[in-house]
């Protein structure tokens, strides 16, 4: 079998024999279905067919530039992303601030650039944002009231109803008094990034499940954590680490061709010049991989696999000869900016700086050509940032994830299969299962518990208690 070169340290021979696993897909809800199977005692083989471990969080070299393919945040309320960092030993790497603070720069308004601010206080939900939502200089003062009682009834909503999944964000949000400037202004500043939608292509009961776990719940849910090293530093050298120290077999550049059981009841995992045989198989894969790979039966409706669209993400990274922001990151309206971050430190660049913008949603420039996108962006960002008006661009490139997630749409919730299959010994990992969140990194790593989750229970392993620490803190 293909191999990297960089082998574990750690061995099968460190773990008594007994019960076998082959997990299919290296991404969060790979490794973290591995690391989880490992620790209960289950000798685990991870394969990837691509170079490396992170899924679609990675990071790739460019010049001496150490680039992530995208910009990934995540929040103090995505408790099993946070414990999947402490377990790779990840967490001071990627910390969370201290207290929510979004800087949030309009150029819609007829004085021009202008300034505001998301932010919460130390006190009780909903007071929290009261004071920054008074004080939001985006919306008129009517538009402001209107939010807070659009926030409550948010925050009255069940999220167990089945029918909040039938209903699209927009038409709701319309029924409960927002103005278009609303939605722009606050609740699609914060869904677009979180659901990678706007609120009149989301499903209302993920939507509700963003705003109620992020804004409504506790008053430091909302705030945000992002790595400040670049993303194969955690997700792959990290991760490896910690696979190599659980004794998981880790193969990168292995494509899996078939899954399919075999005479004995275990199951038979093919990859080019090689049969695995295992007690388990956990499919961690994006939909349709995982699609091509089930054998007949394993679900009631297969179709629904390839039922769940996708939805695009684009990066634009931006070198200048000279720092032109002063703040770590900020929010745009007015703007086809949405989101602007420093990567300079993270990438290793010495002089100048580096911005990334992610652009979320990005059906219509997806393929845009580069220059295209350079005439577009550029001068947006001289409109936004006053210090890039006559500062050098040393490098202007794009990167492009034209299936970054599953699409939040309207009925979606019907789509995602649970964890376990019709098939005994099969799961189902990954961020478009089951999990009740929108496709961010949370719903992979809760994703990859809830398979080895399932899995332990059939191999009859104890589940390790640390792994489900997360569940107490949500």
């Amino acid at each position: 079998m293909k191999s990297d070169g960089t082998r574990s340290e750690g061995t099968h021979d460190d773990i008594p024999s007994g019960r076998t696993a082959v997990v299919v897909g290296g991404g969060l809800a790979g490794v973290t279905a591995a690391l989880a199977l490992a620790d209960a005692g289950v000798r685990v083989t991870l394969l990837e067919g691509r170079p490396r471990l992170g899924g679609l969080a990675f990071s790739f070299q460019r010049g001496d530039l150490t680039v992530d393919n995208g910009q990934h945040v995540y929040l103090r309320c995505c408790t099993a992303y946070r414990w999947f960092l402490d377990r790779i030993e990840g967490t001071a790497l990627a910390p969370l601030q201290d207290r929510l603070d979004v800087p949030v720069l309009d150029l819609a308004k007829p004085e021009g650039r202008r300034l505001g601010r998301l932010r919460r206080d130390p006190l009780p939900v909903p007071l929290h944002l009261g004071r920054s939502l008074a004080a939001y200089p985006h919306l008129s003062l009517a538009e402001r009231a209107r939010v807070g009682r659009a926030a409550l009834a948010l925050k009255g909503l069940d999220l167990a109803d089945p029918s909040l999944d039938a209903q699209d964000f927009g038409s709701w949000l319309a029924a409960h008094g927002q103005s278009a400037r609303a939605v722009e202004a606050l609740w699609d500043l914060v869904g677009v990034a979180t659901l990678n939608a706007v609120a009149g292509d989301a499903s209302l009961g993920l939507a509700a499940m963003v705003f109620k776990t992020g804004l409504l719940s506790d008053p430091g849910a909302a705030d945000i954590g992002w790595a400040h090293v670049p993303l194969g530093e955690l997700h792959d050298r990290l991760a490896r680490k910690a696979l190599d120290s659980a004794g998981v077999r880790t193969e990168v550049r292995t494509r899996v061709t078939s899954v399919s059981t075999n005479e004995n009841g275990s199951w038979n995992v093919q990859v080019p010049g090689e049969t695995l045989t295992a007690d388990a198989v956990v499919l961690a894969t994006a939909q349709r991989e995982a699609h091509d790979l089930l054998p007949d039966g394993a679900l009631d409706a297969p179709g629904n696999l390839l039922e769940i669209g996708t939805a695009p993400i684009l990066n634009v990274h931006v070198v200048y000869d000279r720092t032109v922001l002063t703040k770590p990151f900020f929010a745009a309206l007015g703007s086809p900016v949405q989101w602007v971050f420093d990567r300079t430190d993270a990438s290793g660049l010495r002089e100048g700086q580096y911005l990334a913008l992610s652009q979320s949603a990005a059906q219509d420039e997806i393929d845009a050509p580069v220059a295209v996108l350079r005439e577009r962006y550029l001068p947006e960002l001289e409109r936004l940032l006053p210090g890039a008006r006559g500062a050098g661009v040393r490098d202007f490139f794009v990167t492009r994830e034209r299936t970054a997630t599953f699409a939040p749409t309207p009925g979606v919730g019907r789509l995602r299969p649970g964890a376990r299959t019709k098939a005994p010994g099969l799961y189902l990992a990954g961020a478009w299962t089951a999990t009740g969140w929108p496709a961010t990194m949370e719903s992979a790593v809760r994703s990859g518990v809830l398979a080895a989750d399932a899995a332990l229970n059939t191999l009859g392993r104890p589940r390790p208690r640390h792994l489900f620490e997360f569940e107490e803190a949500a």
